[in-house]
C-alpha cells in the first residue's frame, strides 16, 4: 500500500522525506532506511544529507556528509562555523522541499541543531538512533523528548533512558542485524582476502576519518612485527573505508614492519573471513560481533576531549559489545593503553583456540540482545505513518 499525504487542496501527492546522515556509519543506515522505505512506497522521495550508500538506495544527496563529518568535543568546536552554515542550508531546503517529515540518523551534535529547524517550521520530527543519552548528557533525553514526534531506539538501553525522560519512544530493534549480512560462500570469501590454509588473518579496521587513520593506524602497524614474531604465519589485511582516499592508506602501510594487503568492499565477508581484528572503536566493532570476530577496541582523541569525556561519560565501556555484555570482553585500548604491545598480546589471545572460542561465545550472548529481525523495515514503516499522521 502506497502512502500518500494531503496537500492544502486535499488533493493526494507523494510522500517527502528528508533524511540527515553525517557519517559514514550513519550513511549505510540512512541507505538501508531509503531502501525499506521504497520498497513500502515506491513513490516516496527521499533527500538530504548522506553518501554513496544513500545515493545508490536511491536518495538524493542533497550535501555530501564527507564535507562535514566531524567528532569529539573539541573538533566541533572547531568546526562550528562551517556547521552553522550547512545548519541554514538545511533550512533553506526544507522551505523549497517542504518534507512531510525530517529524519535524523544519529550525528547528534548537528542533527539536533537542524531538528530545532525542522520543528519551527511545522515539520515532524523522527529521531532514529536518537543521542547516546545513556553514554553523556544524560539531558539529551528530553531534549529530544521535546523536540521529535517519535524516536526510534536501536538499543534497549537507550529505550529506558528516553521512556524515563518521556520521550515518544520505540525500541525497533538494531538494523546492524538486518544489515551485517555476508553473501559470499566461504570460498569467495578467502579469496577476496587471500586467506591461505593455516595462515589465521588479522584485520586492521582503523576508521573512516581522517584524524583516526592517523592517529591510530601508525599505532597498529608497530603491533603486527610483535604479532608476527609469536605468530610467523599470520597475515594481516586492511579494510579501506568507503571515505578514506587509497593514496592515504598506502602512504601510511609503506611505513609497516610486515606486508598488509588493502582490500575495499564485501566489508562484513571480509570480517566474517577473518580471525582477529584491531579496530578504532565504534559502530564497526558491533558489525564485528555480528560476524563472530573478535576485535582490540582502539581509541585515541585529543586529551581536552578525554579530560571532558571522563568527568561527562556515565558507562564503564565504550565498545557497544562490551555495553551490551555488562562486561569488557573485548579488550579497550583508550589513549595509553593504546600501545603496540598491548594491542599484540590481545591479538594473540583472540587467536589462541581456547581464548578465541570462548570470546566469541560471549559476543553471540551480546548481540543477541539487538532483538529481532525487521528493525528496517518496522522503522521505514513508522517514517512513513508518522509523514501521513503529520501531514
Amino acid at each position: 500500500m502506497y502512502t500518500y499525504v494531503r496537500n492544502e487542496r486535499g488533493e493526494n501527492r507523494v510522500t517527502r522525506i528528508f533524511i540527515s546522515a553525517g557519517e559514514a556509519s550513519g550513511d549505510l543506515h540512512a541507505a538501508a532506511l531509503t531502501r525499506a522505505i521504497l520498497a513500502q512506497d515506491p513513490t516516496a522521495q527521499v533527500f538530504g544529507m548522506g553518501g554513496a550508500a544513500l545515493r545508490e538506495a536511491g536518495g538524493e544527496v542533497l550535501f555530501d556528509y564527507k564535507d562535514y563529518s566531524v567528532m569529539g568535543f573539541v573538533e566541533v568546536v572547531k568546526q562550528l562555523p562551517r556547521l552553522f552554515a550547512l545548519k541554514n542550508a538545511f533550512k533553506k531546503a526544507m522551505e523549497e522541499r517542504k518534507p512531510d517529515v525530517f529524519v535524523t540518523v544519529d550525528y547528534p551534535d548537528f542533527n539536533m541543531r537542524v531538528a530545532k529547524v525542522a520543528k519551527s517550521l511545522g515539520i515532524p520530527v523522527f529521531s532514529y538512533i536518537p543521542p547516546s543519552a545513556w553514554a553523556w548528557r544524560r539531558s539529551r533525553a528530553k531534549m529530544v523528548a521535546g523536540l521529535a514526534t517519535r524516536v526510534a531506539c536501536i538499543y534497549p538501553f537507550a529505550y529506558d533512558v528516553y521512556k524515563a525522560a518521556g520521550a515518544p519512544v520505540e525500541f525497533v530493534g538494531n538494523p546492524l542485524v538486518d544489515i551485517v549480512k555476508p553473501v559470499l560462500t566461504p570460498e569467495e570469501r578467502n579469496r577476496k582476502i587471500g586467506k591461505r590454509e593455516g595462515h589465521p588473518v588479522v584485520l586492521l579496521l582503523p576508521g573512516s576519518r581522517v584524524k583516526e587513520i592517523t592517529g591510530v593506524l601508525p599505532v597498529m602497524l608497530k603491533a603486527l612485527s610483535l604479532i608476527q614474531k609469536a605468530r610467523p604465519e599470520v597475515d594481516f589485511i586492511l579494510q579501506k573505508a568507503p571515505s578514506i582516499d587509497t593514496e592515504l592508506l598506502e602512504s601510511i602501510l609503506r611505513t609497516s614492519p610486515v606486508p598488509v594487503r588493502l582490500v575495499e568492499g564485501d566489508g562484513y565477508d571480509v570480517m566474517k573471513a577473518s580471525d582477529a581484528a584491531l579496530a578504532t572503536s565504534g559502530t564497526v566493532t558491533l558489525e564485528c560481533a555480528l560476524c563472530g570476530l573478535p576485535s582490540v577496541i582502539c581509541y585515541r582523541a585529543s586529551a581536552l576531549s578525554i579530560a571532558i569525556a571522563r568527568h561527562l561519560v556515565y558507562v564503564k565501556y565504550i565498545g557497544l559489545p562490551n555495553i551490551l555484555a555488562g562486561k569488557e570482553i573485548l579488550p579497550e585500548l583508550i589513549q595509553e593503553k593504546l600501545t603496540p604491545e598491548n594491542m599484540a598480546s590481545s591479538v594473540l589471545a583472540f587467536l589462541d583456540p581456547v581464548e578465541g572460542k570462548t570470546v566469541r561465545g560471549e559476543l553471540a550472548q551480546a548481540v543477541s540482545k539487538l532483538g529481532r529481525p525487521g528493525a528496517v523495515a518496522r522503522t521505514a514503516a513508522l517514517i512513513l505513518q508518522t509523514a501521513k499522521e503529520n501531514s
